[in-house]
């Protein structure tokens, strides 16, 4: 096997994990319904049980790279598969809303560790030539998760099963069982034996495996950069004068990523064309529409993201962003737009996403920090990127039957707009350059 073909494997392999991630998130938009009205479920104890997961999600953010940096990141990604088997079946099997919670609330442990540990996984061992595309395989795996999931959705809901939303998000137990199993074939971490074991030889022999023209480089500097920042090895010392900016802008990048309202649309996505008026079959069949239309656009994002950059791909997909969240407040507000345009406003949104903030998201913030606080530093980006992604889809429900979508996508608009200045006048570029040579430029 040559070595571009192993380090695609490898990547691949622990980027499966953001498959399971964006399967898990998708799912659960083709029960909710479902599970509101099994247990006569209230908005908010509704929003609250859909919500459980990213609530999960946001603590295994926080507290993910803790176990990556002790005990490896191969081991970490072996036992976020083992959450997902877990709350696949226990959510398909849940007896009631307490127990569906517990379980997808594990689930969302796995997805908020999963954020953390596989972007960084992915980073540590790729070469710097191709390390945007092979990290962004990540986010290719969570909207192929998504599609597969809106597709089970609609396979499974229109096959008359009895209790069909158990069987939704039941299924998700048999990619997480492969998952699982195929994380045994991966090496750990080049630059972790490096900074924590202080193995520097299977370090070596791991990287002349993924990047054989770069090992000896890549092997000087990773020694350097831990000599020079040993010291500052913990949590805290990501919010420390020298790396607080680079803190600062892990945290806004998430936060942009969030207040755009796209997981507004991917947990809610039938219930927001419902509301415009759509059938609920027509519904179901247009969020499949959504899958596939983010699938191909992250073909595209991967495609680009290493010959264009970072920064030209978020400006692409800010001034979508900007265009297509206005076109669907508007079309709600009631403006005279006939309904059946909604759909074809939230596919040019998801396509801005998928080619800015979804294929960049996770490229960048990998990239952004020393190899002794990557662990800290994916996790405080990671915690941002959930803890509001929860109370977003947590209060969606609520503002939503008080206010109307349309104000809600105003909202997400604007907020758009000072994503746009802030890659204009805050965001670097890192495209083509190691990560030691990132580190050196910021710090």
């Amino acid at each position: 096997m040559s070595s571009k073909t192993y380090a695609f494997f490898i990547s691949l392999t622990a980027a499966l994990g953001g498959f399971l991630f964006g399967f898990d998130t998708a799912v659960i938009s083709g029960a909710e319904r479902a599970i509101q009205e099994v247990w006569a479920l209230s908005d908010w104890m509704h929003g609250l049980a859909i919500a459980s997961a990213l609530y999960g999600t946001v603590i295994g953010a926080l507290v993910g790279g803790i176990p990556a940096d002790r005990f490896g990141r191969q081991k970490s990604l072996l036992w976020i598969g083992l959450f997902y088997l877990i709350s696949a079946v226990g959510s398909g099997l849940a007896w009631d809303v307490t127990s569906f919670t517990l379980f997808r609330f594990i689930g969302g442990l796995g997805v908020g560790a999963s954020s953390v540990v596989a972007p960084m996984y992915i980073s540590e061992i790729a070469p710097a030539k191709n390390r945007g595309l092979l990290v962004a395989l990540y986010q290719f795996n969570i909207v192929f998760g998504i599609v597969i999931a809106y597709l089970s959705n609609y396979l499974i809901g229109t096959a008359e099963i009895a209790q069909e939303w158990r069987w939704m998000l039941a299924v998700e137990g048999i990619p997480a069982l492969i998952y699982s199993i195929l994380i045994f074939r991966i090496p750990e971490s080049p630059r972790w034996l490096i900074g924590k074991k202080n193995n520097e030889a299977e370090a070596r022999a791991i990287l002349a495996r993924t990047d054989p023209d770069g090992v000896d480089e890549a092997i000087r500097l990773a020694i350097a950069e831990e000599k020079k920042i040993k010291q500052a090895g913990s949590f805290k010392a990501i919010f420390a004068k020298r790396f607080l900016p680079t803190t600062l802008m892990a945290i806004m990048f998430a936060f942009f990523n969030q207040l755009s309202g796209i997981n507004a649309i991917i947990y809610f996505a039938p219930r927001v064309f419902e509301m415009a008026g759509i059938s609920t079959e027509n519904a179901l069949i247009s969020t499949i529409g959504i899958g596939v239309v983010n699938l191909l656009a992250t073909f595209l994002g991967l495609y680009l993201i290493d010959r264009i950059g970072r920064k030209k791909l978020m400006y692409i997909g800010s001034v979508g962003y900007i265009i297509s969240l206005s076109l669907m407040a508007y079309n709600f507000l009631g403006t005279g737009i006939p309904s059946s345009w909604l759909p074809f406003f939230v596919f040019a949104f998801i396509t801005s996403h998928a080619i800015g903030q979804g294929s960049v998201i996770w490229v960048f913030i990998s990239e952004m920090f020393p190899n002794e606080l990557r662990a800290y530093g994916q996790s405080i980006g990671s915690f941002t990127h959930w803890i509001l992604a929860a109370i977003i889809a947590n209060v969606f429900p609520f503002f939503a039957n008080q206010f109307g979508p349309g104000y809600i996508f105003s909202f997400f608009a604007v907020m758009m707009v000072w994503q746009l200045l802030w890659v204009r006048y805050r965001m670097p570029e890192t495209k083509g350059r190691s990560l030691e040579e990132i580190h050196q430029n910021i710090h």
